[in-house]
């Protein structure tokens, strides 16, 4: 069973998608670790091998990559559902698919008369008659075939775009939960590689196999009734396609599975070491990224050579056995006798219309072959696209929700208990009241239930147990667009998105003007650093703000949250990278901002948080003091030992931080 780890680190059970992905498919009795053995046991080096090695300690067990008989009909019956508001299109594309394999049909058959008409009658006219004939059939079928293309064309890529839109809007759905569990790198790949392989199945191989197998249904019919002794000459070889089909289907299937998992892998590896590249930077650990990320692409590599090793006994297997049965065909014709022109049994039109037969028999065949990785392709997007659609959030939001009105900012803990486990509970009989513009400061070791709590305020997670009202609402009967529009919140991790200091400052609200941003960004003391840059607020952060430092990047999430107007506010160790003479800068302006606001402040510098109204101190998710800063000093208890120990080491709390 695969691992993860939840937001306060400890080790959850598999995730929604991982049970219905088990649920939903049935586990082949071959696992990658024999798969692999039999794909490069027997043609590796000890070099080789060792890296095949590193690289199977990764592979799941039991995660989405696993070998699976997809439930391919009804995966398939369901990605065609979205094809149905573009039917209209379809059913053309379906008529013109049909009349271009009928004029490919007949044009063999053209030429056999032109042959017997024209050149053996010596009729110029007839012969004339059958090349236009030829001709106007190539030319339909050149239009019906491109009208086909333009129709599917267009239907895959708005099937493409519907559908990662779709994606999309579920992602930002989906709870904290599922995004804590799952990584960004196969989030990705659902969205770029998944999405992206249907487009080329809807365009391509859906109306294309289709086409294949009208031809092969119609060169058949075609042959035999030209002549039923060569048709069955021709037959001959398939029992000798069949038994190569049947063993390009096996190892194809298998082999493109283990290339699947291995980019899989490569994805992931790719987002993390991009996104961590400061770190790599800072150990000197490039030498051993290279060599690990070596080892994924070798055995990338290797998945990828034996596809191409597979297509190389296939394609010109094909090949060969067209023109084995061309030669069976001629050989059984000049056996019989058939080809004595003479005799009446045959015509030479006839055998050659029967030889371009034979040809168009063998090609639909590598089409569909040509097809078959795609649809491999396909079905496992469409496995892991649907599993992550299917995926209902962890929070979900009832059609008889309300908007929560209008707050003033009251916020009530009634015997609150939480756990992310359900044998781990963080937080443990809670209560805890906050009137209208109060400053509530929450105070603790690491791994106390702070961050939690304010988790919780925001419902990023529901309580286990108990109920968290706001103005006497529970907030799990009001819509989270609702709650967390009247709430402003600075994390300890800032994020700011691409675009302008400005555009960064406008997402607490979209449509402040440019003079409200400028008056946020003074209110937390972030316009003078804005002001001395050469674009000024129209100056591009880049990503994730690299082109800023840490404590400017607070300094935006501060003004950002200003701009919103919260009715309640949450610092989550928001001074925590912020120097102290910055600190002191913004100070005053965060008095100013709290004012009249319920505030909720995680600080791991307690000296900011002395004019608190309330001081939570927590331990191992209890509530153990509670009072104002000198109450809690006269106690002479836990915090009491927590405020003179810091200030005794003059450190910003390094024992204090977020949980």
């Amino acid at each position: 069973m695969s691992q993860h780890k939840s937001p306060n680190g400890q080790s959850a059970t598999k995730t929604a998608l991982e049970e219905n992905i088990i649920e939903r498919a049935r586990i082949d009795s071959k696992s990658l670790r024999g798969l692999d053995a039999i794909l490069f046991g027997s043609r590796l080096s000890a070099e080789e091998m060792e890296r095949e090695n590193r690289i199977r300690d990764l592979l799941p067990d039991e995660d989405e990559d696993d070998i699976r008989n997809f439930y391919d009909g009804a995966m398939l019956v369901r990605l065609l559902r979205y094809l149905m508001p573009y039917r209209t299109r379809l059913i053309v594309a379906v008529i013109a698919m049909a009349l271009s394999s009928l004029f490919n049909v007949v044009r063999p058959l053209i030429i056999g008369y032109a042959i017997d008409l024209g050149i053996k009658g010596r009729s110029i006219g007839a012969l004339r008659y059958w090349a236009l004939l030829f001709i106007a059939a190539a030319v339909l079928e050149w239009i019906t075939n491109r009208t086909r293309i333009q129709l599917m064309a267009y239907a895959g890529t708005r099937v493409v775009a519907d559908m990662r839109s779709q994606l999309f809007r579920h992602l930002h759905k989906l709870s904290l939960g599922f995004h804590n569990n799952y990584s960004v790198g196969r989030l990705m790949s659902r969205l770029i590689s998944d999405v992206g392989v249907l487009q080329d199945f809807v365009t391509w191989s859906i109306t294309g196999m289709a086409r294949s197998t009208f031809i092969l249904a119609g060169s058949m019919i075609a042959m035999f009734v030209m002549n039923w002794q060569l048709a069955l000459a021709t037959m001959t070889i398939l029992p000798l396609m069949i038994v190569l089909t049947n063993y390009w289907r096996k190892r194809v299937r298998q082999v493109y599975r283990a290339s699947r998992t291995r980019l899989s892998l490569i994805n992931g590896y790719l987002n993390e070491s991009i996104t961590g590249i400061r770190v790599t930077k800072s150990f000197s650990r490039e030498e051993k990224n290279f060599a690990y990320f070596d080892d994924l692409n070798s055995s990338y590599l290797r998945a990828n050579v034996d596809a191409a090793r597979l297509t190389a006994i296939f394609f010109p297997g094909v090949d060969f056995m067209a023109y084995l049965a061309m030669a069976v065909v001629v050989a059984f014709a000049g056996w019989k006798g058939l080809s004595d022109i003479t005799a009446g049994a045959v015509t030479t039109g006839t055998l050659v219309a029967f030889v371009f037969y034979v040809d168009r028999f063998f090609e639909p065949v590598r089409e569909v072959a040509q097809r078959y990785n795609t649809f491999q392709a396909t079905m496992a997007g469409c496995e892991r696209i649907f599993s992550l659609l299917d995926t209902e959030p962890e929070l979900p939001e009832p059609a008889d929700l309300v908007e929560l009105p209008p707050i003033d900012g009251c916020v009530d803990f009634e015997d609150v208990s939480f756990s992310y486990n359900d044998d781990e509970p963080v937080l443990r009989g809670i209560n805890l009241h906050a009137e209208p513009g109060e400053q509530i400061a929450l105070v603790g070791e690491t791994g106390a239930g702070k961050s939690t709590i304010i988790r919780l305020i925001s419902r990023f997670f529901d309580v286990t147990s108990g109920s968290l009202k706001i103005d006497g609402h529970d907030i799990r009967d009001v819509t989270q667009a609702s709650l967390r529009s009247q709430l402003g919140i600075v994390l300890q991790d800032t994020f700011l998105f691409g675009g302008t200091l400005a555009d960064n400052i406008r997402y607490g609200r979209l449509d402040a003007t440019d003079d409200e941003v400028i008056a946020a960004a003074k209110a937390v003391g972030a316009d003078e650093f804005i002001s001395a840059l050469p674009d000024g607020y129209a100056t591009e952060v880049g990503e994730d703000g690299v082109n800023l430092s840490v404590g400017q990047r607070q300094l935006i999430s501060f003004a950002r949250a200003l701009l919103a107007d919260p009715r309640v506010l949450i610092l989550d160790e928001a001074t925590s990278s912020v120097d102290t003479a910055t600190e002191r800068q913004i100070q005053q302006a965060l008095e100013t901002l709290m004012s009249n606001r319920t505030s909720f402040v995680i600080a791991h510098r307690l000296n900011t948080i002395v004019n608190s109204d309330k001081i939570v101190v927590l331990d191992q998710g209890r509530i153990v003091e509670m009072g104002s800063h000198a109450e809690l000093l006269a106690q002479q208890g836990r915090y009491f030992n927590l405020y003179t120990m810091q200030w005794a080491t003059q450190e910003g709390g390094s024992s204090f931080s977020e949980n």
